[in-house]
């Protein structure tokens, strides 16, 4: 696990030295290992958003789960694996002068970006802590709500990343997540390469055990708010895998998806909780 989290380290410092554009051009972010072909694999256009700054944007999330996180004014959020602030931004414009945001990454680079992109913006009420994860450098009961964006495929202990999340939510707090997703077994060599796991593909657990984990953690109202299948072009694959395994996984029911979940944290509903 602890090589995993090097590669992973490694690979989003040398990211967040790189432009948009480069970041789109490859496996969600991949550096160029990917592929040089235009494509946006896994990302959504956030330019519509109010608090959209693009600087902050490296274009590597896989959905929009501020569209989703039912923020409101005066909340405190956190964004966990938050890059350059893009998502914390779009945060900071929901809750106003009234809440407060939270980024953790364990990047220092991606901490360096995000804290000089707050700096030109002027905020005072978003700040960017450098930390992992699965131990998080935040209080216990802190946010009312904890987002993220194609970050949580990329840690090793899922069971410990959510518990952390559950810890520093408030009760009656929730979360809303995009996250990548398995349906069927990826090629084995693909689920190995490194590179691939970096950008977004091989870390991804199988759906169904995905919201199992979840709902074992103790959320309650889980729901899946957005789903997309990702389509990768067969440039991208074909780095990974030959064309005979490309074709067997065409023909097979094996499928990347994109999603949004949504869970609360509840009230166990006992007098002494």
């Amino acid at each position: 696990m602890e090589d995993l989290k090097k590669v992973v380290k490694q690979k989003y410092s040398e990211i967040a030295l790189q432009t948009k554009k480069q970041n789109e051009t490859s496996c969600c972010g991949a550096g160029g290992s990917c592929s040089s072909v235009d494509y946006t694999i896994f990302s959504d256009n956030y330019d519509k958003l109010e608090g959209y700054n693009a600087d902050a944007d490296l274009g590597l999330g896989c959905g929009l789960p501020t569209e989703f996180a039912k923020i409101k004014k005066g909340d405190t959020v956190i964004d966990l694996g938050s890059g350059a602030g893009n998502d914390c931004f779009v945060a900071r414009a929901l809750v106003g002068e009234t809440g407060s945001v939270i980024g953790v990454d364990m990047t220092e680079a991606m901490i360096d970006k995000a804290k000089e992109n707050v700096a030109k913006l002027g905020f005072k009420n978003v700040q960017f802590r450098l930390g992992d994860i699965e131990n998080l450098p935040v209080t216990a009961d802190k946010a009312d709500v904890v987002i993220s964006n194609c970050v949580l495929n990329l840690v090793p202990d899922k069971q410990k990343a959510f518990s952390e999340i559950y810890r520093v939510l408030k009760t009656g707090g929730h979360f809303s997540i995009s996250d990548v997703v398995l349906v069927g077994q990826l090629p084995e060599n693909l689920v190995k390469a490194a590179e691939m796991y970096a950008g977004c593909v091989s870390g991804a657990l199988q759906k169904n055990e995905y919201l199992s984990i979840i709902e074992n953690t103790g959320f309650k109202n889980i729901q899946v708010q957005k789903e997309k299948q990702i389509s990768v072009p067969d440039e991208i694959l074909l780095n990974y895998i030959s064309e005979q395994e490309l074709n067997h996984l065409k023909q097979s029911n094996v499928g990347i998806f994109s999603i949004t979940v949504y869970a609360e944290k509840q009230s166990c509903g006992c007098e002494n909780c």
